[in-house]
């Protein structure tokens, strides 16, 4: 019973820490990984003292194959679990852990197998074990393991930044060297040099135990991307965005609760964007959109679609790729986000920007009319509204201006002064709207024969004046009979009769040769000198010119 105590203790030992982190720590990808490599690893210890335990040869027999199969899934044991803690597992897919398993599938199968009792040939009656060839084609094998493990290892050793993620793959490194350390002790000193020195037995399962307290501690005191991978999967998880990841087939590796109310699919399904577009009603370019999504993958697409119920509801669809080593893409990531409220903002935005929109044509229009309105009213504050001359107020105002200039420059100008003769007797005899007409006429008449620069005011009543700049008194004399010319040939019909317009006028000229301090009170004096030129044509018989020169 000596001999079954230190394999037993191991296992119970082996069997305390299974259940420690199975009853107190959360399982996560890691944890699984790690749980089923040390149950892998139990059945040595358990294979070894059971085999002692019976008598009876097939049984003997039957726990040693047991022992042996553990250490012949140890090196494919030992490489996943390293792939899972180096996270290189997401690049393995099943052909590949196929090709893994076949080496050790292949020698446990042929250890089961015993042909020949060339793995293992128990002498009955005797504890005395011999090993064939198989047994060291397992060896060779678990060493091939082995080292591919350890390049593993190193390789991702040395590319690692984080000091936590190297503590651990330093520890779990210590115990891959500690199993392998007390495995080639075992090997040695019970099986290749048992004739020559004592059994010493629970040597392996020793170097299990204490490989299993570094892979523990490498996985539960520095296992910070178990932490992170648990933190950003809850996060996926109560976020309030659909969230589905698919692989590069269209293959559902994962989708959150909030993608449920959009996509009905489950992992492992293949997600198909032309059946989930085929009842939606896609706001964009359906074309574009999933020509885009099956012949480049590598870009960013985005599109808009209305649900087809009653709410009206809408989601924005967003796929983004997952790029590996040189740039390949190994899937998508598929987003779903209603924007429903944020559709109902824009639609609203949109309808008050409308009707902005229409308050500001009715604003631009209602600005329009009061500018025609204000220059129609600019008109009528300088304008006669009888004649649609300009009056007496704006006249006086252009003259301080022009009389200005004149007197600074020496420029001569000339005024004039007339008023129709006889006018209140054409009232008296053919009525006031007669009366209109002819001073209407006469504006007409006198407007005809001015020049651009010319200026024609109604002074008041029947009353006229005229400014004339650079006018000498020549070209004076020459334009008011050339007016009185055109005003004498111009005649009103009032019924039956028609009624010939004269005018008597008062010219000044003016060529200024001195300054003036007071301008209005000059132009007071010229229209006084006008004025008494325009009564001596009267008091000469009216139809006449006459100058204030020749007074």
């Amino acid at each position: 019973m000596g001999l079954l105590r230190p394999d037993f203790v191991l296992f119970v030992c082996l069997f305390a820490m299974l259940a420690g982190v199975i009853a107190f720590n959360r399982i996560t990808r890691t944890h699984k990984a790690y749980l089923a490599f040390q149950f892998v690893l139990m059945l040595w210890p358990f294979g070894q003292f059971s085999a002692k335990t019976t008598e009876l040869l097939e049984f003997k027999l039957f726990y040693l194959k047991l022992s042996f199969a553990a250490i012949g899934l140890l090196g494919p044991g030992w490489l996943f679990f390293v792939l899972v803690l180096t996270q290189l597992s997401a690049q393995l897919n099943a052909r590949k852990a196929v090709l893994y398993l076949i080496p050790a599938a292949v020698t446990v199968a042929a250890m089961i197998w015993n042909p020949g009792n060339e793995f293992l040939n128990l002498a009955p009656n005797s504890d005395e074990v011999r090993y064939g060839y198989l047994f060291w084609m397992l060896v060779l094998v678990q060493l091939c393991y082995l080292s591919i493990t350890l390049i593993l290892m190193f390789h991702a050793f040395r590319q690692v930044r984080s000091v936590h993620q190297r503590k651990q793959l330093g520890l779990a490194l210590i115990g891959m060297f500690v199993m392998s350390g007390f495995t080639v002790t075992d090997l040695l000193v019970n099986v290749l040099l048992n004739k020559w020195l004592p059994v010493v037995p629970g040597l392996t399962s020793a170097g299990i135990l204490l490989s299993c307290c570094c892979f523990t501690v490498a996985v539960y005191r520095y296992g910070l991307s178990d932490t992170l991978s648990l933190a950003q999967r809850d996060i996926i998880e109560h976020m309030p965005i659909g969230i589905m990841i698919v692989d590069e087939h269209g293959k559902v590796l994962a989708a959150n609760k909030a993608a449920s109310p959009f996509v009905q699919t489950r992992k492992g399904d293949v997600f198909s964007m032309e059946s989930f577009l085929a009842p939606l009603q896609p706001q964009g370019e359906v074309k574009e959109f999933l020509y885009r999504y099956r012949y480049h993958p590598e870009e960013r697409i985005q599109t808009e679609l209305s649900l087809p119920d009653a709410a009206g509801r809408y989601i924005s669809m967003q796929i983004s790729p997952v790029a590996g080593p040189m740039k390949s893409v190994l899937g998508r990531v598929v987003t779903f986000h209603e924007v429903t409220e944020l559709r109902k903002l824009i639609d609203e935005m949109n309808r008050k920007n409308e009707a902005l929109h229409e308050r500001n044509l009715e604003l631009i229009t209602v600005q329009e009319e009061l500018f025609r309105v204000n220059q129609k009213l600019e008109q009528m504050a300088i304008t006669d509204g009888l004649t649609g001359c300009y009056n007496r107020r704006f006249l006086m105002q252009q003259l301080e201006h022009e009389v200005l200039l004149n007197i600074r420059y020496r420029i001569p100008f000339s005024i004039f002064l007339f008023d129709i003769d006889h006018f209140k007797q054409i009232n008296d005899t053919y009525g006031h709207l007669v009366g209109d007409e002819v001073i209407c006429r006469t504006a007409d008449a006198v407007r005809s024969v001015l020049r651009r620069s010319d200026i024609l005011a109604r002074y008041g009543g029947e009353e006229f004046t005229v400014y004339l700049p650079h006018t000498n008194a020549e070209q004076a004399e020459t334009l008011a009979a050339r007016i009185m010319q055109t005003i004498a040939d111009n005649a009103v019909d009032a019924g039956d009769r028609q009624v010939k317009i004269t005018v008597s006028m008062g010219v000044v000229t003016e060529e200024p040769s001195e300054g003036r301090e007071d301008i209005k009170e000059y132009l007071r004096e010229l229209f006084y000198r006008a004025d008494k030129a325009l009564y001596e044509a009267k008091h000469q018989g009216r139809n006449r010119v006459v100058a204030s020169s020749s007074l």
